[in-house]
């Protein structure tokens, strides 16, 4: 099968880009012929001209050839059948002429107008510009013309009435027309988000020397969506620069990490389509770190100190030094052999950085490297009892594993300078640090140990939990691995520190979903009103109706007519007798009776007379219901609300003050017949209550769940 790459870089005009792009449509639009599929990469709508050789073309087995004018050739020769006529040289001559007079993007306009009147006069009494087919000289020109502001300006003018004429001729041929509103369209969207995301141009050092990343989770937890934002942007730069990304767990606290953390890690980057060149281990070098801490204890850059952590963090606040400051080297030493044993005082001792007492960035207060820790460890078991902390084992590791390129979010930058003392202390190879700012949502939070907090206290069902920022718990809401994706590269690497809201994100989610879900039916159990339908089918009937009515694709659903059918309560309440409504996928009806004991309370009956001759342009009500003479499904609808009140919590803030006491709303409802066969992780719509995503399915006395998916709008609850 023959297939065909349309190779643009960054940079193009139109101009140059129709003449090929139309000609391959033509190839595409042909009948036989072999199948052609067009890309087109990174293409951005630009005043200013560049260079021809920005465009290309690569047919399977042979090497790019770039230029308009090779491009075309090239594809003359390969597809000959489709875009050549009777008059070759004629044809040629026509791409010489798009390619020197009317491409290029052009400002002269006095040459621009000579053209026009040339191929006006050309085109007297013509319907093609050679022969009496569409070849490539028709293509050539009218892509140019299409792609030339100034021949589009003229053409309007309709002074060039032989021109005009052609131009919208060959512009209403399907295969034509069809590319080209598909490429604008294309290139419209590629130029709204271009402007909403962040810009990847950041000015990473030395990349010409190659680029190595690396995204270091701690198996302490499932990963969120700033984890995976941070993976994300350090695959992008390695891909971008042809380089390498490292996925290593940071595995070096036994109390809080677990294998079921390490796989659920793996498995979330995996959806997302991040699979690291390499995986690694913080543990996988715990011999050369004990040995690198050594040598920092020998070098004299390094203390033991068993001063209790409550009075260590008032001299690091305060200025003031440990009493272990000063401790010799074979003091240490032996302090460090009885954390290395987990003696009764090795537990109480630590490793201290010796860098400084009184430093204003407190980052640098002789931070601790080494901790005692008898718990087992995961991977390594009992083999150790002592334990690095992440910021000293971090830009050791990064330089063993040849790491060029840290990329982290800003959370860290007051600990870059620390980072590179550990480097420096040790003579290791250099790295350079990039920081990127962390997502930050409005009254969420992603701190693991928040976050462990809640599932410890049986506050949430676990990291999966729909109400968690987790990759597992956002996607059980309903949020889609291509929106989540799309949402994050959207940000891009810069450093501007902004608290987001869930809106955005989830109006993304909604643009992906719509298309795809099936619609389905939903009555709201508490107060449904049964009506009964004068002149509805006396015995159930059947139709089979799009799921979608705007995709067909979707495919086809059950909808029962009968005499008796259930509303909404809310629905009922606000007909008037005599009101005609609209019975959606049904047809119009009046209400011709409305049961009311209490003036003020519920409908407890409908009566309704079908009026299908009606318009349902013409009613204000639109209504979803349910034929009552069907297997109708128990369902049971979930929203949430967001875990805590306050939009940005403070390092001061008590979070136990601030949980939502409700944050969980369930109503029963009763649902079509076809919802028995949705599977659990089926998305659909419940038309006039919302998107959903099954999260149980039906079964034999069994209700099915289904959560509901937030779409961009602010809705109290």
């Amino acid at each position: 099968m023959s297939s065909f790459n349309l190779l643009i870089a960054q940079k193009a005009q139109l101009a140059h880009i129709y003449p090929a792009l139309i000609a391959s449509s033509v190839i595409n639009g042909s009948d036989p012929v072999q199948p052609v599929a067009v890309v087109i990469k990174e293409v951005e709508l630009l005043d200013k001209a560049v260079p021809e050789s920005s465009i290309g073309v690569q047919l399977e087995g042979d090497d790019v050839v770039y230029g308009p004018e090779a491009v075309l050739k090239k594809l003359i020769s390969a597809y000959p059948q489709h875009l050549r006529g009777s008059q070759g040289s004629l044809e040629d001559e026509w791409i010489a002429f798009t390619l020197t007079r009317l491409s290029g993007g052009t400002k002269d306009f006095k040459s621009t107008s000579a053209a026009l009147e040339e191929l006006n006069n050309h085109l007297t009494l013509r319907t093609f510009l050679v022969g009496y087919t569409l070849t490539i000289a028709d293509i050539s020109v009218w892509g140019a013309l299409n792609g030339n502001g100034q021949a589009i300006s003229a053409i309007k003018r309709n002074h060039l009435p032989n021109l005009v004429r052609w131009f919208k001729y060959i512009g209403s041929i399907e295969r034509v027309s069809t590319v080209v509103e598909s490429f604008k369209a294309e290139m419209t969207t590629k130029k709204k988000a271009k402007s909403k995301e962040g810009s990847y141009e950041i000015g990473l050092l030395d990349t010409d020397k190659g680029v190595v990343t690396r995204f270091p989770p701690e198996p302490s937890g499932y990963l969120h969506i700033g984890h995976a934002k941070a993976a994300m942007l350090n695959q992008y730069f390695a891909q971008h620069y042809g380089g390498t990304m490292i996925i290593r767990f940071d595995d070096t606290n036994p109390t809080k990490e677990k294998q079921e953390f390490q796989d659920s890690i793996l498995e979330d980057l995996a959806l997302l389509g991040i699979h690291g060149d390499k995986i690694t281990y913080t543990s996988d070098h715990f011999d050369r770190l004990y040995e690198e801490a050594i040598k920092m204890i020998k070098l004299g850059k390094a203390y033991c100190d068993d001063t209790t952590q409550e009075q260590m963090r008032h001299e690091r606040m305060e200025g003031i030094a440990s009493k272990n400051r000063d401790r010799t080297v074979e003091e240490n030493l032996a302090a460090f052999e009885e954390m290395k044993n987990a003696t009764e005082q090795g537990v109480k001792t630590c490793l201290r950085a010796k860098i400084s007492v009184d430093d204003p960035n407190k980052a640098m207060r002789d931070p601790v490297i080494y901790r005692c820790n008898p718990s087992v460890h995961h991977r390594t078991g009992d083999k150790y009892k002592v334990y690095p902390t992440y910021d000293f084992a971090c830009p050791i590791v990064d330089s063993l594993e040849g790491v060029t390129h840290a990329l982290r979010t800003i959370e860290y930058r007051d600990r870059n300078p620390q980072y590179w003392w550990m480097i420096d202390a040790l003579g290791l190879r250099k790295v350079h640090v990039w920081d990127f700012a962390r997502l930050n949502f409005i009254r969420t939070l992603l701190s693991k140990r928040k976050l462990t907090w809640f599932v410890e206290e049986g506050l949430v069902r676990g990291w999966d939990d729909p109400r968690f920022p987790t990759v597992r718990g956002i996607r059980r809401r309903g949020m889609t691995i291509e929106a989540l994706r799309n949402f994050i590269l959207a940000q891009g690497p810069s450093k501007n520190v902004v608290n987001l809201d869930w809106t955005i994100i989830w109006a993304g989610n909604k643009k992906v979903i719509d298309p795809i879900s099936p619609r389905h039916t939903a009555v709201l159990a508490a107060g449904a009103v049964k009506a009964r339908v004068i002149g509805g089918p006396a015995a159930p009937v059947v139709e089979m109706k799009p799921k979608h009515k705007k995709n067909a694709e979707i495919g086809l659903k059950k909808v029962v007519l009968g005499d008796e059918v259930l509303l909404d309560q809310e629905d009922a309440r606000s007909f008037k007798e005599g009101e005609e409504i609209t019975l959606m996928d049904w047809g119009n009806a009046f209400v011709t009776k409305i049961t009311r004991p209490d003036p003020a309370g519920d409908v407890t009956a409908l009566e309704l007379t079908l009026h299908l001759e009606g318009d349902f342009k013409k009613t204000e009500k639109k209504v979803t219901w349910l034929a009552a003479a069907q297997e109708t499904v128990q369902v049971e609808l979930v929203d949430f609300d967001y875990l805590i009140t306050k939009e940005k919590l403070e390092e001061e803030d008590e979070l136990k003050n601030f949980i939502n006491p409700k944050t969980e709303f369930r109503e029963d409802a009763i649902a079509d017949c076809n919802i028995a066969q949705v599977k659990v992780d089926d998305i659909i719509q419940f038309e006039r209550k919302g998107y959903y995503r099954c999260d149980e399915a039906a079964a034999e006395g069994k209700k099915a769940v289904f959560f509901c998916i937030p779409t961009g709008k602010t809705e109290k609850k």
